[in-house]
Parts: C-alpha cells; structure tokens; sequence
C-alpha cells in the first residue's frame, strides 16, 4: 500500500500543473479586484497627456504637454495616490466611464480590453518587463513636455491632432 501511495505520488511531481490563465482574460473589467485594474495600466502616459476642448464642438485635441505631476522619464505620476489635491481634473478611468474617454489610445491596456482585443505584446503583463512599452515606443518618455513651465494660453501651440 506504500508503495502504491509513493508511486503516485511521483507521478504527480512529473507531471506538469495546468496553467492558469491570466486574470486578464478569464474576468471582465468589471470583475477585477483594485489591484488587478491598477496592474493593467501599461505606464505609457498617454492618459496623463493634457487634452484641449474645443467649446463650441466638444472636440478633443491632444497635446505633447504632460500633466505637471507626470515624471516623463518613467511615465509615472510622482504623486499618484494625492493626485487630486493638487490636480483635481485628474480623471479616474474606471469600468463605469471608459466607454465615454473616446481619447484613450488604442494601445491603452483598458480600452483594448473592453473592446476584446486582449494584450499587446509589449504590455509589461505580458512581457514581463516594464521597459517594452518604451522599447516599442508606445510611451511619451522621449517627446513629452511637462506643462509646469508652460502658460495655459501657449497650450494650443502643442496640439498634435484630434483625439479618437
């Protein structure tokens, strides 16, 4: 009887465990825990770029300026979890408003996502490697400007084009 139980138990050892897939794609967006949602951001700072509204149209252009609290070396906000106190216009993206931020980019982990496009490559989820979304130049490191030396009426002289 032993040597039954040990013979099955090697054979348990030898055998590979089945890999679970990752969360991204077995819960919806809805589902995700805070830590999971958090995760998914790629660190590209393109949410973190400001945007110019148009009155008139609602149009949204989008500029080359970052946000002032963006570091643009690492695309990461130097102040993320008091953000609001000094930048209360900071949008939270959220599984409740993401249909409505038509100036996400494609490449965004989120709107891929909830469009059912799963991943890129690139994204440090899948590559393991934080440095991919820089290497495949989806991130604003190398042509952001923060905003903090730039007056609000010069804003228009940055636009890059229409977003969406």
């Amino acid at each position: 009887m032993s040597r039954s139980k040990k013979t099955s138990i090697a054979a348990e050892a030898v055998l590979p465990a089945a890999e679970e897939a990752p969360f991204w794609e077995t819960k919806s967006l809805d589902e995700m825990t805070r830590a999971e949602w958090e995760s998914l951001c790629d660190g590209c700072g393109q949410c973190c770029m400001v945007k110019i509204e148009e009155e008139d149209t609602g149009t949204i252009f989008l500029t080359r300026l970052s946000c002032r609290l963006l570091e643009v070396g690492s695309c990461r906000c130097s102040d993320y979890e008091k953000r609001h106190d000094s930048e209360p216009d900071c949008i939270v993206i959220s599984p409740e408003n993401l249909a409505e931020l038509t100036w996400l980019p494609n490449t965004c982990a989120y709107r891929r996502l909830s469009e059912g496009r799963g991943l890129a490559w690139w994204h440090p989820l899948v590559s393991g490697d934080p440095e991919t979304v820089h290497q495949a130049g989806v991130s604003v490191r190398h042509w952001a400007k923060s905003e903090a030396r730039v007056k609000p009426a010069a804003y228009v002289r940055y636009i890059i084009g229409e977003a969406g």
